[in-house]
């Protein structure tokens, strides 16, 4: 269903001579500080394709659909993944370190402020706030890798299947998406040999 390219290579010619170190765990840090939840991902998309240009969107989406099909917290399989595609090694750990140690500085005290206002109803109404935004976000995420994979129509039916079979049956997601997971490899292979 998606195009992968190798993880060795630069995501742009050249990007791994242009892109520090510093930069990477720079830009992380800020989408890690400046966005919430399930949004992360679409901060990441607008920041590092749309703002910084470092993927095209179909490299950013396959990163993201290969992240979400680790074990793990899918945003920081994207940041160790991305940051790995810029600079390698290197690039991963500034990949991993931006997401993760800014937005714990600020995690802690805020668990810390919550434990003495946490009761205040005007708090669960600015958090509710801060859902609803997250929430946008995801969906238009989401919306964005569903038609990037949905290009012929066994892809489409594909994705048909797992969301009604996940979505709507409430079959276990693990063992449904492992089930159908080699019936979507198949056929990305067979696309990709006979193009």
């Amino acid at each position: 269903m998606f195009s992968v390219s190798r993880p060795d290579r630069p995501a742009r010619s050249g990007a791994s001579s242009t892109v520090s170190i510093a930069e990477i765990f720079s830009a992380f840090s800020r989408v890690s500080l400046t966005s919430f939840g399930g949004g992360l991902s679409g901060w990441m998309y607008r920041d590092f394709v749309e703002r910084r240009g470092w993927f095209s969107d179909a490299e950013f989406l396959s990163s993201l659909a290969i992240c979400q099909a680790m074990p793990g917290v899918n945003v920081v399989n994207l940041s160790v993944w991305l940051g790995f595609r810029l600079r390698g090694t290197l690039g991963a750990i500034a990949g991993f370190c931006g997401m993760v140690f800014p937005s714990l500085a600020v995690i802690i005290p805020l668990a810390l402020a919550y434990q003495v206002w946490g009761g205040f109803a005007i708090v669960h109404h600015a958090l509710a706030g801060v859902a609803a935004a997250a929430l946008a976000l995801t969906l238009n995420m989401s919306s964005r890798v569903t038609i990037a994979a949905s290009r012929d129509a066994v892809a489409i039916a594909i994705v048909i299947l797992v969301f009604v079979g996940v979505g709507i049956m409430r079959w276990p997601m693990f063992q449904f998406v492992l089930a159908v997971a080699p019936l979507s490899i198949v056929w990305a292979f067979w696309r990709l040999r006979n193009a």
